[in-house]
């Protein structure tokens, strides 16, 4: 996230109140998740977890080498042995090299940077690290299906389509392989935590999402 928005204490304090009593549950969902997205990561490949927050992506992940980039510090206490956890700016220039990685891989993340420029920054750094066949895999809120509450969290901050977010990637030198304006449930914040078999349905009858 940009230092822009919100300090790493603020951070730290505001996620561990938003997702108390949650981490077990969250690690589960991913663990499952990270089978789906297994059909675009190789695990030779070396991937980043952009805005990974407490890392059960990068923890769950079958890959060769795994970094994490986060200002929240309790990324550093939940990444596993094996994670290097990069505690930055994303729209900063990145401590990567060029063309270093196979995979940059983000979620519910887009939103918390405080302006376009700020995300077109980080986007270009993604570019640039990425080898010639490395993908970005992006998933976030849509604000064109959650108008109002996608405002229900004070960090918040840029509001994005699936569309705008696609137009921008283009800019930055992507090409698009697979978009979609929906997926997966807004947030794993509140509400019920329904039983994972049922995860696991819903991604295989995509239709549904």
């Amino acid at each position: 996230m940009s230092s822009e928005a919100h300090s790493p204490t603020d951070l730290q304090q505001l996620y561990e109140t938003r997702f108390a009593g949650r981490s077990g549950y969250r690690k589960r969902v991913w663990e499952v998740l990270c089978r789906f997205f297994s059909r675009w990561i190789s695990a030779e490949g070396d991937v980043l977890d952009l805005g990974c927050g407490w890392c059960e992506f990068i923890n769950a992940v079958p890959c060769r080498r795994k970094f994490a980039m986060d200002l929240n510090p309790d990324a550093e206490r939940h990444a596993l042995p094996g994670v290097k956890v990069l505690q930055q700016d994303c729209a900063e220039k990145w401590r990567l090299e060029d063309e270093s990685l196979d995979v940059v891989f983000t979620r519910n993340f887009f939103e918390h940077l405080t302006s376009k420029s700020a995300l077109g920054k980080t986007l270009l750094e993604a570019h640039r690290v990425l080898r010639t066949e490395g993908r970005l895999i992006a998933m976030g809120p849509n604000i064109k299906y959650l108008p109002g509450a996608y405002w229900d969290f004070i960090d918040h901050h840029l509001p994005l389509t699936e569309l705008a977010l696609l137009e921008l990637m283009k800019k930055c030198g992507f090409d698009a392989e697979f978009c979609a304006g929906r997926f997966l449930p807004y947030t794993m914040s509140e509400g019920r935590q329904y039983p994972i078999w049922t995860l696991r349905l819903y991604l295989a009858v995509p239709f549904v999402w």
